[in-house]
C-alpha cells in the first residue's frame, strides 16, 4: 500500500469523525493572543485564541515561535479538543530566521542558486528549532519596477534567474524529508500576479492579458510546484477585476488541472475581508467565492468561520468545497508528520542551533557574495591594509538596518556593522577614522514611517542626530581630509522597502546629497579616491553618483555578517562576483524598464542593438529628455579582475528538431587576480507568429579562473529553450533563426546565429486492404 494511500485513508477516516464545525475550523490560521507574539504581520489581531483551539475552531497558527509557546497551544489541540488533532505552526522566514541573510534581491545577485539553497536550508533548521512548520517562503513574484518596495522580497525581473531560485529554496526549506525535525514546508508567493501592481504602490490592481501572466508571471510558480512545494499563498491584488483570493482561474484551472498541484492554497493575511474593499461583495459572499475557487485556509480575518456553516446550510456553499479546503489542510499536517509527533520541531535547543559558527560562516559568504562592483576607476578598491580610512555614513556604524526588511525574528544585537567589520579585517595595520556625516533622513514625518515597529526602542532605523547637518558634515570633511581614502556608506533604511513601503523617488534619501556633495568636492580638492557602499533594498537611480565617485559598490541589507563580508570585498579578500538581477534605471521615470523588453515598430538602432540606446531621432520611442539604456543593465557587475570573451562558436548552424546545439565562449582572466565571471546566455527568436522579447536570459554559470587562466564554456541549447506561449494553452516553438548571445551581461555579449527546423514527419505507407 503507498504512502499516499495510507495517507488517505487516515485523514478520510478522520473526517468521518469531524463536525462541520471542525471541519471549518481546519481551515483558519489564527493569531496567538497578545503577549505571545511581537510580530506585526497586519492590523488585525486575533481574539480569545486558546478558547477557539479548544472547540476544535483553528487549524494553524500564525506567529507564535519558540519551543515554550508553541508548545503551549499545541497541548491544547492535542489533550483538550475534542478530536486532539494537531496544530501546525507557521512564519515568515523570508532571508534567514534568527541568523540575517541578505535579502532575497541581494542574494540573486549572487547568481549562486546552490549558496541560495544552503539559505534556506541552515534557515529552516533555526526556524524548526523554533517550533515552526511551514514558512511562506520563497516570493516567486516577477518585479520590474523598483518603486514596489516587495520587490526586495523576491528574485528580480527575469522569469528563468527567478525560477533557479525558487526551486533552489523550495528543496532547501523542504530538505530530502519533509518529516524531518529540521525541515520546513515551502509556501509559494504571492498567487499571482503582485509584482506588477499599477504605479508600484503596494496592494494596488493588476491588469495584464493571460498571455502574459502565462509568459512573466507564473513561471516561477510551476517551478516552485514541480520543486515538491507543498502551499500556495493568494495576492492582495485583484488579477484583471478578479481578486486573487477568489480566482479560480488560477488556483483550480491553472495549479490544479493543468500543473498538477495537489498541496493547499492560503489566503494571505486578511486577504478574504479585503475582498470586501475591493467591492465584490460581503465578508459572507466573498468567503463563499473563496472556497468555491479554489481557497482552501483563511489567514486571520474571520469570514470562513463566521460565515461558511451559514453559507452551507443555505446551499451556496456545498459539503464537497468545504471537505475538500479541510482534506488539503490535513494532508498539509499529515505531510509534516504532525499526527505522528505533534511535538517533532519542539525539542531541539534553539540556543544551540541559532546563530551556529556554520550559519554565521555562510551568512559572511553570502553578504559577500550579493555584492555588485558598479564602478572602480583606477583601481580604487580593494582598499589597502596600510591605509588611513575615512569611514563616513549614516549606515557606517548601524546595526539596525542591516537585516533588512522582513526579518523580525533576527537577532539585531549580533549584527556585525560595517566599521567593526573593517576594523577586525584591517587588524593593526590600516587606520579607520569614523564620522556619520548624515541621517539617513532629516524628516521627522518620514524617520516615524521608518520607525514604525521600533517606537518603544531607544536605538531606531531611523535616529535622527541632535547635530545639525552642517555640523556632522563639517566632521565628516575633517577626517576624510586625514585620510588616504574615503568610503562612504549610504542608502536606505531597512522599511524603505518591505511590504507598505513603496516609494515614488528612488534616489539615495535626500538628507544624505549634502554629505555626498560635500565629499566630493573634497576627494577633488585632495585628490584622494572615494568610495561608496550603497545599502539598498530596490534598484535606484544612481547616476549623480556614478558621476561623482571613484567607486561604488552595491551591499543592498546584507544582514547578520553584513559588516564582515562587506570588508572581505572591500579589502580585496573576496573578489566581487555578484552581477544585477535587476535594471538600475538612469530616472524614475524610465519605469518600468527590463532586459527582455519588446521592439517597436519604431526602435532606436543603437550599438547594444536591443533598441534603448541610439541617437535620437524624431518619430522614433525615445525620451526628450533622457537617454533611453539603463545606467546599470541587467546582468551588470565588475570584477577586481579582468575576463575577455571569445566569439561564440557553435557546433552546428543547421538544426533539425531535438537537436542539441552547443554555444560556447573562451573565457580568459586577464587581469592579475584570481575571480569568478557568471557567463550569461541570452536568445533572441528574431522573426515569430507573435512579438518576442529582444532577448531573454535562458541560461548562466559561474567560473572561477585563475590569472591568466583560460576555459571554454559551453551551453547545451535544446527545443526546450526556444519555446513560448504561442498562444494561451498553446506553448511550442517555432522553426526559423535564433540569435545566440553569451556575455557578461544582458548589453555586452558576443553573438551567433543558428538555423533550426521542424523535424520532418514521416508518413506511414497506406496499408492497401486485400482482396
Amino acid at each position: 500500500m503507498s504512502e499516499k494511500t495510507v495517507r488517505d485513508a487516515f485523514i478520510t477516516d478522520l473526517m468521518s469523525r469531524m463536525t462541520l464545525d471542525e471541519k471549518i475550523g481546519q481551515m483558519y490560521l489564527a493569531q496567538p493572543s497578545a503577549g505571545d507574539t511581537d510580530i506585526i504581520s497586519g492590523a488585525i489581531k486575533s481574539l480569545g485564541t486558546e478558547e477557539k483551539i479548544r472547540r476544535g475552531q483553528v487549524g494553524s497558527m500564525l506567529n507564535a515561535r519558540g519551543p515554550d509557546v508553541v508548545r503551549r497551544y499545541q497541548d491544547i489541540a492535542v489533550h483538550e479538543s475534542r478530536l486532539g488533532i494537531p496544530l501546525n505552526f507557521e512564519l515568515d522566514v523570508i532571508h534567514g530566521h534568527v541568523t540575517g541573510f541578505p535579502t532575497p534581491l541581494a542574494m540573486a545577485s549572487s547568481w549562486n542558486p546552490d549558496l541560495v539553497q544552503n539559505v534556506a536550508r541552515v534557515s529552516a533548521r533555526e526556524a524548526a528549532a523554533d517550533g515552526i512548520d511551514l514558512t511562506y517562503s520563497p516570493n516567486c513574484d516577477t518585479t520590474r519596477d523598483p518603486r514596489y518596495g516587495r520587490g526586495n522580497e523576491a528574485f528580480g525581473e527575469s522569469v528563468y534567474l527567478i525560477s533557479r531560485y525558487v526551486e533552489a529554496m523550495v528543496k532547501g526549506y523542504q530538505g530530502d524529508d519533509l518529516t524531518a525535525p529540521d525541515s520546513v514546508m515551502s509556501c509559494l508567493k504571492h498567487f499571482a500576479g503582485y509584482g506588477f501592481v499599477e504605479a508600484g504602490r503596494d496592494y494596488n490592481t493588476v491588469d495584464m492579458s493571460r498571455l502574459k501572466i502565462m509568459e512573466t508571471v507564473l513561471p516561477p510558480f510551476m517551478a516552485g510546484v514541480k520543486a515538491g512545494a507543498g502551499n500556495i499563498m493568494n495576492a492582495f491584488n485583484d488579477l484583471n477585476g478578479v481578486p486573487a483570493s477568489m480566482d479560480r482561474w488560477l488556483m483550480t484551472d491553472i495549479a490544479r488541472k493543468k500543473w498538477g498541484y495537489e498541496g493547499s492554497f492560503t489566503s494571505d493575511f486578511g486577504g478574504i475581508s479585503e475582498m470586501v474593499a475591493h467591492g465584490v461583495g460581503n465578508l459572507k459572499t466573498v468567503s463563499a467565492a473563496a472556497v468555491k475557487a479554489g481557497l482552501d485556509m483563511e489567514m486571520v480575518s474571520e469570514g470562513y468561520p463566521s460565515t461558511l456553516k451559514q453559507s452551507v446550510e443555505e446551499g451556496t456553499v456545498s459539503m464537497d468545497d468545504i471537505d475538500r479546503a479541510c482534506r488539503k489542510n490535513l494532508e498539509k499536517k499529515y505531510d509534516l508528520g504532525l499526527f505522528d509527533d505533534p511535538y517533532r520541531r519542539m525539542n531541539a535547543d534553539p540556543v544551540a542551533v541559532h546563530l551556529a559558527p556554520e550559519t554565521r560562516a555562510l551568512a559572511r559568504v553570502a553578504a559577500a557574495e550579493s555584492c555588485v562592483l558598479l564602478k572602480n576607476d583606477n583601481a580604487a578598491l580593494p582598499l589597502k591594509r596600510n591605509a588611513t580610512i575615512a569611514l563616513i555614513g549614516p549606515l557606517a556604524n548601524d546595526q539596525r538596518n542591516l537585516p533588512g526588511m522582513w526579518s523580525p525574528n533576527v537577532n539585531t544585537e549580533a549584527c556585525v556593522t560595517v566599521i567593526d567589520g573593517l576594523t577586525r579585517a584591517a587588524g593593526d595595520k590600516a587606520k579607520i577614522l569614523y564620522a556619520k556625516g548624515a541621517n539617513i533622513t532629516d524628516d521627522p514625518v518620514e524617520a516615524a514611517k521608518l520607525n514604525i515597529f521600533e517606537n518603544s526602542l531607544p536605538v531606531k532605523s531611523a535616529m535622527i542626530d541632535e547635530r545639525s547637518s552642517a555640523e556632522m558634515i563639517a566632521e565628516a570633511v575633517s577626517i576624510a581630509e586625514q585620510s588616504d581614502v574615503i568610503v562612504a556608506v549610504v542608502g536606505e533604511a531597512r522599511e524603505h522597502t518591505g511590504e507598505a513601503s513603496s516609494r515614488t523617488n528612488i534616489d539615495i534619501p535626500s538628507s544624505q546629497r549634502p554629505l555626498l556633495e560635500a565629499l566630493s568636492e573634497t576627494a577633488k580638492r585632495t585628490g584622494k579616491p572615494l568610495v561608496l557602499v550603497v545599502m539598498a533594498g530596490r534598484a535606484l537611480t544612481l547616476g549623480w553618483e556614478r558621476e561623482h565617485s571613484d567607486a561604488m559598490l552595491v551591499a543592498w541589507h546584507g544582514g547578520t555578517e553584513a559588516g564582515n563580508g562587506l570588508a572581505d570585498v572591500l579589502f580585496g579578500d573576496y573578489n566581487p562576483s555578484g552581477k544585477l538581477p535587476t535594471t538600475f534605471p538612469r530616472h524614475v521615470g524610465q519605469i518600468p524598464i527590463y532586459h527582455d523588453h519588446k521592439t517597436t515598430g519604431r526602435p532606436l538602432t543603437g550599438a547594444n542593438n536591443d533598441n534603448l540606446a541610439g541617437k535620437w531621432e524624431k518619430f522614433r520611442s525615445a525620451y526628450l529628455d533622457c537617454r533611453n539604456d539603463p545606467e546599470f543593465p541587467f546582468g551588470f557587475g565588475l570584477s577586481y579582475t579582468h575576463f575577455d570573451y571569445s566569439p561564440v562558436k557553435v557546433n552546428k548552424a543547421d538544426l533539425t528538431g531535438k537537436q542539441t546545439l552547443k554555444a560556447s565562449v573562451t573565457l580568459t582572466n586577464t587581469g592579475d587576480r584570481a575571480g569568478e565571471e557568471v557567463v550569461q546566455l541570452y536568445i533572441t527568436d528574431p522573426v515569430c507568429s507573435r512579438t518576442r522579447p529582444v532577448k531573454e536570459l535562458k541560461g548562466f554559470q559561474k567560473v572561477m579562473l585563475q590569472p591568466g587562466e583560460q576555459k571554454d564554456v559551453t551551453f547545451d541549447i535544446t527545443t526546450e529553450d526556444l519555446k513560448f506561449f504561442i498562444t494561451e494553452d498553446k506553448f511550442g516553438w517555432e522553426p526559423g533563426d535564433f540569435i545566440i548571445h553569451v556575455g557578461t551581461h544582458s548589453q555586452d555579449t558576443q553573438t551567433a546565429t543558428v538555423h533550426w527546423e521542424k523535424a520532418a514527419v514521416t508518413k506511414r505507407p497506406k496499408c492497401e486492404p486485400k482482396l
